[in-house]
């Protein structure tokens, strides 16, 4: 989930506890549930991870689709993940609800940020989906294409 606020993105930061000297920026997100779409999963997940409550509505997109390969707790996943795009003008001043995290969230999850993309390209953390410390322009503003980022490392 790509949530803005103007010219800011909320991230979050984590770690892998199996390799305690990695850490990354990830945006919000996580699984599907049985008889849940893409769009409802978004909002429950951003909820969930972040304490922002989106209807389903606000968002655009999906912005982009892309298949992420990577280790976490000394385990090799594929992930297939789609990203919607929304905005919350002055999100600051909106107080999220409690967040709602899992016990895996707990041990892995080491802060939020509304960051700009200045933010990510000078970051010394790694950032997922890499391409959010090169360009935003294929959802700011967002010209309606899905793209499909295709199969990406990490």
């Amino acid at each position: 989930m790509l949530l803005l606020d103007g010219e800011r993105l909320l991230m979050l930061r984590g770690h892998d506890p199996h390799q305690p000297s990695r850490s990354w920026w990830f945006t919000p997100g996580g699984g599907i549930e049985p008889g849940e779409s893409e769009r409802s999963a978004a909002v429950r997940e951003l909820a969930e991870e972040t304490g922002y409550v989106l209807e389903e509505h606000e968002l655009a997109g999906p912005v982009w689709r892309r298949t992420a390969l990577f280790d976490f707790y000394s385990r090799q996943y594929v992930q297939h993940e789609v990203f919607f795009v929304a905005q919350r003008a002055d999100a600051e001043r909106h107080a999220p609800v409690a967040q709602a995290w899992t016990v895996d969230e707990q041990d892995v999850i080491d802060a939020s940020a509304w960051v700009t993309m200045g933010d990510l390209v000078e970051a010394d953390d790694e950032v997922f989906p890499p391409r959010l410390a090169s360009s935003w322009s294929d959802f700011v503003p967002w010209d309606g294409v899905t793209r499909d980022l295709g199969v990406e490392p990490e």
